[in-house]
């Protein structure tokens, strides 16, 4: 399920998404497994000054029931949790918040600051605040096609105490 006011796809700078999803794997659909994933994924862009954005994200993934190793929740990457190597931490569950500001500097370049916090468990009843994740990073963009708005994105994130990381991608991390 989506509900989605947002004006583009690629770089939105107004609007919102909601989405929901779920997936069912069991035995009788041919899964060696029984467990059922959702995740939820909200997030609001709001052009505050000018062309710079403010963007927002919370992002939930859980499983239920007996979840093989390739399918639990992957902390880290370039969409969630920059600075964090992908599966750097993992379980049957992720909670992530996201923010980052877009700044547009000249022609087709702009720049970029974010912070992020989240966590993995294996219940829901075990995400608490001294465990509790974060990141931050700051990045530049380059519009490959300033119609669509796609970027080329570079972004450093710092996960301090245990990584840090550059991302060289098409298009926002959300």
């Amino acid at each position: 399920f989506t509900y989605d006011t947002r004006n583009n796809a690629f770089s939105p700078d107004r609007g919102m998404m909601l989405q929901f999803y779920f997936n069912r794997f069991a035995n009788y659909l041919g899964s060696d497994y029984q467990y059922t994933n959702f995740v939820l994924d909200a997030r609001k862009f709001i052009r505050t000054y000018r062309e710079q954005v403010l963007a927002m994200q919370a992002y939930g993934f859980f499983n239920a029931g007996d979840v093989p190793l390739r399918s639990l929740a992957l902390l880290g990457g370039s969409g969630k949790m920059r600075g964090y190597y992908e599966g750097r931490y993992r379980d049957k569950n992720m909670i992530v918040f996201q923010t980052e500001y877009r700044i547009p500097i000249f022609w087709r370049i702009g720049a970029i600051v974010f912070g992020d916090f989240g966590n993995v468990a294996g219940k829901l009843s075990g995400f608490d605040f001294q465990s509790l994740k974060y990141s931050y990073g700051g990045g530049l963009r380059v519009a490959l096609n300033q119609t669509e708005k796609l970027n080329l994105r570079l972004d450093y994130g710092i996960a301090p105490g245990f990584s840090n990381g550059f991302y060289l991608q098409l298009g926002e991390a959300f």
